[in-house]
């Protein structure tokens, strides 16, 4: 019994330490930093954040919108986002728009 709980206690380790989407820790953390307190952990805008007018990055009409246009948005800000351009490099917004796409 013991060593079930042992092995368990691995896995879960193991589960918390690996990237969520193939996304690196660092990309987490980011995203957890910047986005997330308008448009939620799991990219459904928070209750704040739709007050401000944040979208819901699984919208089907956000999905639609071309990676590059998400870059832009993301570096020069649009209605109440503030531009991170100065703030992120552009691997990182890269990253930031690799991120979003994948919380569909």
């Amino acid at each position: 019994m013991h060593s079930y709980r042992f092995l368990g206690a691995i896995g879960l380790a193991i589960l918390l330490t690996v990237p969520v989407f193939g996304v690196d820790a660092s990309t987490q953390d980011l995203y957890r930093s910047t986005c997330q307190g308008c448009h939620g952990a799991n990219g459904k805008a928070s209750a704040i954040g739709r007050k401000l007018g944040a979208k819901d990055f699984l919208d089907p009409e956000v999905q639609k919108v071309s990676k590059p246009d998400l870059a832009k948005i993301i570096t020069d800000g649009k209605a109440k986002m503030p531009p991170y351009k100065g703030k992120l490099t552009d691997d990182q917004i890269k990253a930031l728009v690799k991120y979003i796409r994948d919380l569909k």
